[in-house]
Parts: C-alpha cells; structure tokens; sequence
C-alpha cells in the first residue's frame, strides 16, 4: 500500500514503487511518474541537460555494461567498458534498431557467454504477432525481445507476443532466454495500475496471469514453463539449469502476493513442488511474506528475503535460506542469516555458496553487506555507500556474477548527479561520467533522529530555500507510503521552494531498523507511528526556527491514511492533504483488490476481528478534526479505493470542517497522467498557503 519503496531494491519488475529517482513533486506526494517522463531531476542545474538512466547490466565476465538512457519521448541502449569509464556520450557505443524511430528500450541482459546482448523494446514490427491484441491491450507499448551480437553488432527481434513482458532472464547455458510474461495483457500487472471498470461477473472475468515464457534463443519458438494456475511475481534458474525457483500464488495475482509460495519446477517437464508455504512454516517467518529468490552457486540452496512486506516490490525484511531439492522442506523452517540485524536487506545474492551478499538499508545510509551462511554474522567489513539512492540496476541474474561477484547500478544523491557505478561486490567504480558538468544545488537537508518510548526513530529534514535561521519558518510532514517501507534521503525541492521544512519521519512500521522495527505497528495503525512522528516534531521544533501555528501534514496511501488518522486524534495541524488515504479500515476490507494484505498487519480477517480494524479507523474519530483537509484519488484506485476518500470528505463536510476532494479520471493508485500529477501538486500547494497563514 504504498508507492516508494525501500530506496535499494532492484529492477523489480512492478514496482511500482521500484527505484526510479522521482521529482520534486514524486517524491512530496509519494506520485510515481509515468515511465517515460520519470526524471533524475535535481534541484538546481547548470549546463548540459542531465543525462537519465534506466537499466543497467553488467557482463559476465565483469568488463562492460549496459544501460538504457531515457528521453522524453524515447529510450536506448548504450555500452561502455568497466576499465575506461566513459565521460561523453560519443565515448559509449549505442544500440540502435535499423528503420526504427520514437520508440523505447529497457531491460538490457546479457547472456552467460557475453556475446548477446537481450534488450526489451517497443521498435517492433507488430505483423506477426502471437495472440489477440484488444483495444485495451492497444494502450501498452506493444514490447518484444531483441538480440544484439558483440561479434557482428546486429541487432534482430526474437519475440513476437502479445503481452506484457517483464524481467527478462538466461537459461545458465544460454539456449533459452526467459521472462513474466502476461499474455493479452489490458493493463499493467500489479495493483498500482488502474484496475479495469466494474462491469459483468466481478471476479471471474478478466483475470490476467503472470506466467513464466521461455522462448528459444535462436528460432524464438515459445512457451509457458510455469502453470497457468498460478501467478508468478520473480524466478530464478538453478546453476544447473535443469529446475526453476519461483515466487508464486493463485490468481488474481495483485491480491494474493501476501500468501504466495516458494516453488521449485522442473524445466523439462514435472508439476511445481512447494519448497515453502509461509502460512504453515514454523518461526520467525510464519504468516509474513517472501521474495527475490536466488539460488546458491552449487544450486543447493536457495535464498531470498522474507519479511512483513505492505507491498510486493518494496521489498524487506531478513535474508533466509532453505535447501532447493523440490518437496523437501515445505514445513521446514528456513535458516533466517540476518537474525537481529539492525539494518533491512532488500536485495541479496550469492557471493560463493557460503556467503551471502545483499544491499542494505540502515538508518537513512545504503550498505553492500556480507553474511556467513554458517555462522549467520558479517563476513567482511559493510561498505558503506552513504545517503545515496541507487537504482537502475540489475543486482541479480547475469549482473551479480556468479563467477565475479559483480554488480551495477545507478547512484545518486541530493548533491550527486545520477552515474553508473560497477565491478566487483567489494571494490564497486564509478564507470561513467556523462553528468560531470551537471552542478546541482539541493536545499540544506540532515538525517534527524530521536528517541520515542523504546525506539530510535530517524527521518529527513529539509530546510527551507535560503534558510535564514533568525527567520520562523512553517513545516510541512510527510508521511511514507507502506507502512513497510522508508523515506530516503530526497530534499523536497518543491516544498523547499515554497519556503518550508519538510520533515520526512520513518516511524515505527519503517525499515532501515531491523525486522522488529518493522512489526512494531502491527495492531497499532495510527497510534505509536503516529506518536513518533510528533516526538520528532518536538525535536525540530526545539532544535530550528519552526512557527509552530504553522504546520501541515500529507502523505499518499498509507500516508494517507496516517493524514487521515492524525487530524482525528491532534489539533497540532493547521491543514492536511491526504493522497489515495484510508478512512474506515471495516469498509475498506469489502472494497479493495488486495483484501490479503492486511491480515499480516491486523492478525486476522476483519469478519474474524472487527474491533482491531475500527480501533485505527479515522472515520470513528472524524467528530474530532478541525483541520482543513484536502482529498484526492483516482476513480480506479484498487489498493486504496476512492470510497474511503469519498467518506472522509463527506463526513467532515457534513461536520462544517472545510474540505476539498478532488477525484481523477482513469488513475489508479500510481497516477500516470503528468496533467493531474500536475494538478495534484498545484493543489497542495494552494491549500497549504490559504491554511496555514500565521495566526493573528
């Protein structure tokens, strides 16, 4: 239930809330742009427009990467060697399609050999195609799979499917090449994607599977390895290639992510066997939720976090390992490697059959971290990579070499302008210098953290532009989306710009913390997180110059939600915005498409314990609120449905509190249309200037 993630995980194919570096207004409101108009845009720049990064994908034998740059109206490929980090785009070699224009590439991979290069673009020749396109499926970009050889530069499609298609993968010898793949898709998978109109048999009509599709390297013959009752959310080949691990559960598939099973399948032929059922496993993992599969070198084992996850794709939690031989340990409890740890894994893989190694997020700083399977400590010293975010990359498949241990991605900072970073786990370069003359100028920010109760709390300050600290200031809080995810370290330029601090706290319910952080909020919605979020108030407040009559809170989804819940229970704000929220947790489980999700957070269903859903209710407080609230959300909204806003807004209407809701067109609970992020935007800001004028 969010759109941000944690600010390390990994070209994971929904996210939704997958690490593209956001804007200004992204990142204020938690809005996710549309891929082809999602920027690394910083706050002030000079020069040169900056040069934005998609994938990226180091070879096999740790020497040359590839990545995709993005355009406003398109993408491409581009290489570059490891050893002579490229610092024009004249120096890097770009992978071009003959005859084809305006369109789009993604997702580079290379193969096990280092000779082919598989890439996803939408320069396509639809003639041919297998399957039925619709007038919906018309609205996707119609991807297919190209090849390019490092021998003779050319590049030729493979595929020719309908469908959406997503992380592409190599069969460990290279003969196949696989991916998810959503055959006469009508939207994007997941439950961000606006959900299809009411309309016919609710339930059993229109239900689109997420199935794993290997088609042959050279012919492009296809087919589906993974069965067509379950749908698969990631996967990874055995070293052997002769077996499958996958992530998967009964359809729909944006509903039941929360209850899916590990499985390992035979590539030739043979049914699925359950390795790992969350729901019937004993210890620490019992009832929470799983993902990025990954096995060991020797194909013994089979790694993968596991954890209190609000959503599929933000992914955190602890790293746990289980024997792979299919069947023989559905009810064994896996050997969780991380116990205790203070940070949160969100990425891992293996760095030799023994160590593991996996992208960490701890207290606001990103760490590459290292775990003995045996010993269940550090392995090594962590690096530190700072209050940076990384993104873009693929730490996974061919680009976490299982022979080099190599990794790639993007990184950036507030002050850092976004390059490709590369080689081995424990001595990652900068590879290339395209954005060297950008000069970027962020506001002042710092990691604040305080203590609350039994915890440590952190979170971000902004400052305001041209901070003069003889000056009082007002403060803008904004609350992350998940609960289970992290706000990281992105100055809000917009808010910055319009005079305010902008504090972004990480509550109890975050990572960055360790997994008991995590479920500190479980049965608790709106209360302790909520608590140290006003702690942290307290201390800004006694730290800078900030006009107490003049604060404000907002947040999308589960940030939302808290806006919701927090007028309900303080006076403290003097206005609020409240993105895609939550205001009656009880009407909220009968309306929404991912029902699954909340019973890791609630304990049980709400038909089975209703009081522990209306005990963090806002309607059931709503009598309380004075603050001026704003309501937006989009009329196809399936995580955060445009009913609970309705209500929200109805009730303080009716209570003569002033309100505004504002219902968008076709959006679900990602907006796509750059004209109501837009609107969304210019709307806060007005609401939070009429609202929150100093009192006489």
């Amino acid at each position: 239930m969010t759109t941000s993630a944690c600010p390390c995980r990994i070209s994971l194919p929904t996210t939704p809330c997958s690490l593209l570096l956001l804007t200004a207004l992204s990142a204020t409101l938690g809005l996710p742009l549309p891929a082809q108009a999602a920027s690394q845009r910083p706050a002030a720049r000079q020069g040169a427009p900056m040069v934005q990064f998609g994938n990226v994908s180091l070879s096999p034998d740790g020497q040359t990467v590839a990545w995709t740059t993005r355009g406003p109206d398109a993408s491409t490929v581009h290489l570059a060697q490891v050893s002579t980090p490229a610092s024009t785009p004249a120096s890097t070699e770009t992978i071009s399609i003959p005859g084809a224009a305006d369109c789009s590439s993604s997702d580079p991979t290379w193969a096990p050999d280092g000779e082919t290069l598989a890439f996803l673009s939408t320069c396509a020749n639809p003639s041919g195609q297998q399957g039925q396109a619709n007038s919906n499926a018309a609205r996707l970009a119609q991807e297919q799979v190209f090849l390019w050889s490092r021998s003779t530069h050319q590049v030729t499609q493979l595929t020719h499917v309908v469908g959406e298609l997503q992380e592409l993968a190599w069969s460990p010898r290279g003969h196949t090449l696989s991916f998810l793949f959503v055959q006469n898709a009508t939207r994007h998978a997941g439950a961000l994607d606006a959900m299809p109109p009411w309309n016919g048999v609710i339930g059993d009509e229109g239900v689109e599977i997420q199935r794993i599709y290997s088609v042959d390297a050279k012919t492009g013959a296809g087919r589906f390895l993974s069965p067509a009752g379950l749908h698969v959310y990631e996967f990874d080949y055995a070293p052997d290639g002769h077996h499958v691990a996958y992530i998967a559960a009964n359809p729909p598939g944006e509903n039941n992510w929360w209850t899916a099973k590990l499985y390992v399948q035979p590539i030739l032929s043979g049914a699925p066997k359950v390795v790992l059922d969350p729901a019937t496993v004993s210890g620490s993992l019992h009832g929470l939720q799983i993902a990025v599969p990954r096995y060991s070198p020797d194909g013994k084992n089979i790694a993968f976090i596991g954890g209190l996850m609000s959503d599929q794709g933000s992914t955190g939690g602890d790293v746990y390992v289980i024997p792979s031989k299919p069947g023989s340990a559905a009810n064994e409890a896996p050997v969780d490697v991380t116990a205790n740890i203070d940070g949160t894994p969100c990425f891992e893989g293996w760095l030799n059959r023994r160590v593991i190694g996996f992208v960490e997020d701890r207290r606001g700083h990103l760490l590459l971290s290292s775990y003995s399977m045996d010993s269940r400590k550090p392995a090594g010293a962590a690096h530190d990579l700072g209050t940076v975010s990384i993104s873009g990359g693929t730490i996974k498949d061919a680009a976490w070499t299982r022979l080099a241990s190599g990794m790639a991605f993007v990184k950036r900072g507030p002050a850092l302008p976004p390059e490709i970073w590369a080689g081995p786990w424990d001595n990652v370069q900068q590879v290339t210098r395209l954005n060297q003359n950008i000069k970027l100028n962020p506001p002042r920010f710092e990691s604040i953290e305080w203590t609350n109760e039994s915890f440590s709390v952190q979170g971000w300050l902004t400052f305001p532009k041209n901070y003069d600290p003889a000056k009082k200031y007002p403060l803008i809080v904004e609350v992350h989306g998940g609960p289970s995810a992290s706000a990281g370290p992105r100055p809000e330029t917009m808010w910055s710009e319009q005079g305010y601090f902008v504090l972004a706290p990480n509550p109890r319910g975050s990572f960055g913390q360790g997994e008991k952080f995590v479920q500190a909020n479980r049965k608790d919605f709106g209360y302790g997180d909520l608590r140290d979020i006003l702690k942290g108030m307290d201390t800004i407040e006694s730290r800078y110059p900030i006009d107490k009559q003049r604060e404000g809170i907002t947040g999308w989804s589960y940030g939302g939600f808290m806006t919701m819940f927090a007028v309900t229970q303080t006076h403290r704000f003097r206005a609020a915005v409240a993105g895609a929220g939550l205001s009656d947790w009880l009407s909220y489980y009968g309306e929404n498409s991912i029902d699954q999700w909340m019973i890791p957070f609630f304990g049980a269903s709400v038909y089975d314990d209703p009081a522990v859903y209306a005990k963090s209710s806002a309607i059931n407080y709503v009598k309380n609120v004075k603050t001026p609230t704003l309501v937006v959300v989009g009329d196809r909204d399936g995580e955060c449905p445009a009913p609970q806003s309705f209500e929200f807004w109805h009730a303080l209407r009716d209570l003569g509190v002033k309100t505004e809701l504002v219902v968008y067109p076709d959006e679900g609970h990602a907006f796509r249309n750059p004209a109501h992020i837009r609107d969304v935007a210019a709307r806060s800001i007005a609401w939070f200037a009429t609202n929150m004028q100093a009192q006489p």
